[in-house]
């Protein structure tokens, strides 16, 4: 009895038929498996091959339903605990999630947004990083690429794959200043060096670190004087005092209003926070160049650095202050990522990472076709 090939539809004769056996969901309480005598075809272009059934995906042993059942429960808990509480192998559990992200891509229809979010996030502890971009506007704020590594490359292969009028369309690209993405903005979207921000959490993330690094230094120095003052004192100098209790900010009033070279640190990294905040857009350039010059004389080398990095990236600085453009949503999507790195106990392979990662981010339609939840 003639067949049709799965690939190309054509009637070809049948080879012969294999039993094949699918979980399924269970009845009444019991394990359900459904076996059945699945055809395999002998096409004179593309070989022996089984044919499809409908009620399950390609040549998975679980059946469509139960599949969707699978991420379902993915969604809520780590591989681990979905193969014990199902009663599968850990790798027909990992194997429903890759086909899921897989059958996800190949669906979607991927648009340049006109605002992007770019992110690195860490993979592993030995400072090996993914790069990550997604959309900030959407209301899920869903990852639309996941690259190996931090380089130019990791972002700038992604933008390539677009248009140039798609690639013109892009209005702002915010991230932080890391520089292989600003070379990768500014040779892949025309304009591009215009449309970058950098995000005010990662500049006053850099001041605080020079202030934090004087801080350092002089606990050092007093303290070979017997003076202990900065002892445990980290953390208030790196605080936004507007989340400082009363009984806090006036504790501390005797440590920054006092003659120490951490204290004029301090001033500098609240000042440029001041300027951030609360400067018009007309003057703000003019006020960056104020609190530049007060930062260069003061003799402190690393708010001096600190000053300089500033100044060097002082357009995309003022573009993300005066349209008021953050990159919360990308710290919250890290969040989001090292929590599902914790909950599964960490990823043994970038694969497996940026499955994950597409899985709970990326607002694909993961289920077998005909299903919908």
């Amino acid at each position: 009895m003639p067949t049709r090939c799965p690939e190309c539809d054509q009637a070809v004769p049948r080879h012969d038929t294999r039993t094949r056996r699918w979980r399924h969901l269970d009845t009444c309480q019991y394990r359900t498996i459904i076996e059945a005598g699945v055809p395999r075809t002998s096409c004179p272009k593309h070989g022996t091959l089984t044919m499809r059934v409908s009620w399950a995906d390609g040549s998975a042993r679980l059946t469509a339903l139960f599949e969707a059942l699978v991420i379902d429960w993915l969604r809520e808990a780590s591989i681990a605990v979905v193969a014990e509480r199902l009663g599968l192998s850990w790798d027909q559990v990992a194997g429903v999630q890759e086909r899921a992200v897989q059958r996800g891509l190949e669906r979607r229809e991927v648009a340049l947004p006109s605002m992007l979010a770019v992110d690195e996030t860490s993979f592993q502890r030995r400072h090996e990083y993914v790069t990550i971009v997604h959309d900030p506007k959407s209301a899920s704020k869903r990852v639309i690429h996941v690259a190996d590594g931090r380089g130019k490359g990791a972002l700038k292969g992604f933008l390539s794959g677009f248009s140039r009028p798609e690639r013109a369309a892009v209005s702002v690209v915010v991230m932080d200043m890391h520089e292989p993405y600003i070379q990768a903005v500014r040779e892949a979207i025309p304009d591009g060096d215009a449309k970058i921000a950098f995000d005010k959490y990662h500049v006053a993330a850099r001041l605080g670190q020079a202030v934090d690094h004087v801080r350092r230094e002089e606990h050092r120095a007093l303290h070979g004087l017997g003076d202990d003052r900065l002892k445990g004192t980290k953390y208030l100098w790196l605080r936004n005092p507007e989340r400082m209790s009363k009984e806090v900010w006036d504790d501390f009033e005797a440590l920054r209003t006092s003659s120490l070279r951490t204290a004029r640190a301090w001033a500098l990294k609240e000042a440029a926070m001041e300027v951030w905040e609360h400067t018009s857009p007309s003057n703000m350039r003019d006020q960056w160049a104020m609190w530049y010059d007060w930062a260069i004389r003061s003799r402190l080398e690393p708010m001096k650095a600190a000053a300089r990095m500033v100044k060097n990236h002082l357009g995309g600085i003022i573009h993300a202050a005066t349209e008021r453009i953050t990159n919360a949503s990308a710290e919250g999507l890290n969040s989001v990522i090292q929590k599902l790195k914790y909950v599964a106990r960490g990823f043994r392979n970038r694969e497996r990472f940026r499955d994950a990662i597409y899985f709970h981010l990326g607002g694909l339609d993961l289920y077998p076709a005909g299903i919908t939840r």
